[in-house]
């Protein structure tokens, strides 16, 4: 038989070193419960459900893994079958319960992302608020689990990590003749000269800019660095903790001089990790990530910001009121939010307008005159209520002008509203499918006030949208634990059908011809699944050529506007070395990203992107969607089982049919994994291989000092491109990216392939050494077939709770509910049960 694999294609757990390995130790019950705490008492009913239907699911599994072993703890060999079926146990019992939901806060420095999630955790000031002389300098990670104490892990770049930067810091700062002063006082004030200077004088003082790379290797820092390259502070109180995490996350200015010690690290710091203790607001399971919006000079840190956008679910673009009508860093921001949906695991994509208090009433006011459309509080209340009550015809019949503040603010953040939604989504429709789940949601725009919620003085917490933040957040959990419990336990249960059937000793007649016929109709569906995928990865081909052609078209254009500044070339110099010793890439923590590669390759990604989105997305099937073919193929094998199931006699062996049909569903559903995770190597190819090619053209451009080596080095860019163009760069970076589909057909269908054949080698009891005595599982089967059949009443009482919640929401009078009490989507509750 064909070396045994597991349902994702992948080698099984090594038998010898895992066979007989203890499963982890199940969560106690008060642990579990204090998980649901940020859950109204509704909600925390389904949970509980979905979690004890999953508690005494993985009890069955632990039980029938512990009698396996038993049964052939003392054999000399095991067969494959046998091994597999344990390695696949052992698995599902330790599967994590939910894989935690990353939602990225994405904006610029000053946006208002920390005080954000200060107010969504109830702690005043706990992540450090940008101001005149601070700001969050690193990806800041904030979770809830059942810890006792506020912990935070701040993670530092490696040792080479850090040489590889400091390498780069000091080419960026070596001079090899003798300046002017003009061209000395336009060195200094270059962006990347501060930012290198700053961070080698943070970590060795003053002076260390003019040290060479060796010199600063034999240089003792000012603070000693651990060797473990974590450092862990915990706290009892929020407030302690916060005090002393404050100086590594925060950055000061350059001019700062009340410098904590910690604060000679923070170049070294690559994220920061903070977990909660058990919070009522915040649910285990989700994690809030401060991302800082341009991305970093040092490599690792900049892959994991990449990295880090990418696998967010969701992503929530930070802008403040007065930014968020024009200005590159914002749109910049939307166009890599965007991005994410194509290349990562991102589903949805929300714009939070924040410090919406912000305004002044007199100028509002005359604006709005100037404008002439001076709106009224009348209408806004009218919106609001036809809002919550859906009947779009409420209308008022006479208004009365905006007398306060706090009307214009409600309205101001009303009509923000239904402008940036506008945008925003004609903005999504341009680069994604039409059919794609962002553009369905109903909040695609939330108004906040960190400021409001604490203070109240114009806004009530309702109307700060903090509250509504929360609850998407405990509705994307509890939808995705509905998601996750269904799908485990029926995958159990497949398990328990494969083990249960082991120990049948029934020999039917003619089965292995059916087997046959059944492998024989595999094969062929495989060859159709083939083509399938052939064609609808041909999709690409044309927005591919027309790509192509408009970036030769366009590529010189595009240079100009990466190369040439409004202010010339004063404060540029060092800067675009910088870009040359990166391959193309700047970022740094107060400019806009520069990245030539992108840039360059943008015409390409405006062709191809509905269609790639497209090819990648889940719903409705179409010829340019992958998994609705997988899909099809399952439902295809799915049905020719039961068939010649019923023709076979194995309505006599029902575990056989029940365990193919369960199986072959676990196999393609990991394979959705697989492609995702392919993906971004697919989309980010073409940026990739034009990189690859441009890799001497920057390092010839690098190199370059002297007298006007900023236009020198400009030339040589120019030139590089042009050769690389006419040399065929962007075909080649067609060519490559058409190699990576080709590349993920080939591995969708051969982990298919391999896979149905292990499932049917196993399921056939003609298989050679697949079969032998096992203890009895009959009582865990039984428990498992009830608790299959259970999720079907689970679902149905998540139905009737929802009916019912939404009935007590369309029969009250009104929003307001009674002193200590809190409206939200599951009804009027106490705010006790918040």
């Amino acid at each position: 038989m064909a070396e045994t694999k597991d349902v994702f294609g992948q080698e099984p757990h090594p038998v010898e070193d895992d066979l007989y390995k203890e499963p982890t130790r199940k969560r106690r019950k008060s642990d579990r419960d204090q998980r649901f705490r940020a859950f109204p008492s509704m909600e925390q009913s389904a949970l509980k459900e979905y979690e004890k239907l999953e508690s005494r699911t993985r009890r069955v599994l632990s039980n029938t893994y512990q009698k396996l072993i038993q049964s052939v703890f003392l054999d000399d060999s095991i067969p494959n079958g046998v091994k597999y079926l344990i390695n696949r146990l052992l698995a599902l019992i330790e599967k994590p319960t939910v894989d935690p939901i990353y939602i990225g806060l994405f904006g610029s420095t000053g946006a208002g992302k920390s005080s954000l999630i200060n107010a969504i955790i109830q702690q005043a000031m706990f992540l450090p608020v940008s101001g005149e002389s601070i700001c969050t300098s690193c990806i800041v990670q904030v979770s809830s689990g059942c810890c006792a104490q506020y912990e935070a892990k701040i993670h530092l770049l490696s040792e080479q990590e850090w040489r590889e930067e400091l390498k780069n810091l000091t080419k960026l700062l070596h001079r090899t003749e003798e300046l002017g002063r003009e061209e000395a006082d336009a060195w200094n004030r270059d962006e990347a000269v501060e930012e290198a200077t700053w961070k080698l004088q943070m970590i060795y003082g003053n002076g260390a800019e003019s040290k060479n790379y060796e010199e600063l290797l034999r240089a003792k820092p000012k603070r000693k660095i651990p060797t473990s390259r974590v450092i862990t502070l915990k706290a009892e109180e929020a407030e302690e903790l916060s005090l002393k995490l404050d100086p590594y996350i925060r950055t000061q200015r350059r001019d700062w001089d009340g410098e904590a010690a910690e604060m000679h690290i923070w170049p070294l710091i690559k994220h920061v990790e903070v977990t909660l203790p058990k919070s009522d607001l915040i649910p285990e399971g989700v994690v809030l990530v401060d991302i800082p919006g341009t991305g970093d000079f040092n490599s690792k840190r900049d892959e994991m910001w990449k990295k880090t956008i990418d696998k967010c679910s969701v992503i929530w673009v930070i802008s403040d009121i007065e930014r968020v009508s024009g200005g590159r860093a914002h749109e910049d921001l939307l166009n890599e939010s965007i991005k994410a949906c194509q290349r990562g695991f991102c589903r949805e994509v929300a714009l939070v307008v924040t410090k919406t208090d912000k305004l002044h009433l007199p100028e509002y006011l005359r604006e709005g005159k100037a404008g002439n459309h001076q709106f009224t509080s009348s209408v806004y209340k009218m919106n609001r209520t036809s809002e919550m009550t859906g009947n779009s015809s409420c209308r008022p019949q006479s208004t009365q002008a905006i007398q306060s503040q706090r009307e214009a603010v409600l309205e101001r953040n009303e009509m923000t509203k239904l402008q940036r939604t506008r945008i925003l989504k004609e903005k999504l429709k341009r680069k994604l499918p039409a059919d794609f789940k962002v553009l369905e949601a109903s909040d695609l725009v939330y108004t906040v006030s960190a400021q409001e919620y604490w203070q109240q003085a114009l806004l009530t917490e309702e109307e700060t949208e903090i509250p509504k933040l929360r609850e998407y957040i405990r509705k994307r959990l509890l939808d995705k634990k509905r998601r996750t419990v269904t799908k485990y336990v029926t995958e159990a249960f497949g398990l328990l059908l494969l083990t249960d059937s082991f120990n049948s000793t029934q020999n039917l007649p003619n089965e292995h011809l059916h087997m046959s016929v059944l492998r024989r109709f595999a094969e062929e569906k495989v060859e159709l699944l083939e083509k399938a995928i052939a064609q609808c990865f041909a999709c690409m081909e044309q927005p591919l050529q027309e790509g192509v052609r408009t970036a030769r078209t366009s590529y010189r254009c595009i240079l100009r506007a990466c190369l040439v500044r409004s202010k010339g070339n004063q404060g540029f110099h060092q800067t675009l070395k910088a870009v040359c010793l990166k391959n193309g890439i700047y970022a740094s923590r107060t400019l806009a990203r520069i990245d030539l590669n992108e840039a360059l390759t943008q015409p390409i990604y405006d062709q191809i992107d509905p269609v790639f989105g497209s090819i990648f997305r889940t719903g409705k099937p179409t010829s340019s969607a992958l998994m609705p073919h997988i899909d099809a193929f399952k439902h295809y094998l799915q049905e020719k089982m039961t068939e010649i199931g019923i023709r076979s006699g194995w309505k006599y062996d029902s575990c056989k049919k029940n365990f193919l049909i369960q199986e072959i569903s676990a196999i393609l559903g990991g394979l959705e994994d697989h492609i995702l995770r392919r993906k971004r190597r697919i989309y980010e190819s073409l940026t990739a291989s034009v990189q690859s090619d441009l890799k001497l053209c920057y390092e010839e451009a690098a190199q370059i000092t002297g007298k006007k080596a900023c236009e020198r080095m400009k030339d040589a860019i120019r030139r590089g491109v042009d050769r690389q163009v006419a040399e065929g760069m962007f075909e080649r970076a067609q060519e490559r990216m058409q190699h990576q589909f080709q590349q993920l057909k080939t591995g969708i269908v051969e982990k298919v392939k391999s896979s149905i054949a292990t499932m049917l080698a196993l399921a056939s009891s003609q298989g050679d050494g697949l079969h032998k005595e096992l203890a009895d599982v009959g009582s865990e089967y039984k428990e498992m077939e009830k608790l299959h059949r259970s999720l079907r009443e689970v679902a149905e009482n998540a139905r009737l709770r929802k009916g019912m919640q939404e009935f007590l929401l369309r029969a009250s009078p009104s929003k307001a509910g009674p002193p200590g009490h809190h409206w939200n989507s599951w009804g009027l509750v106490p705010m006790d049960e918040q």
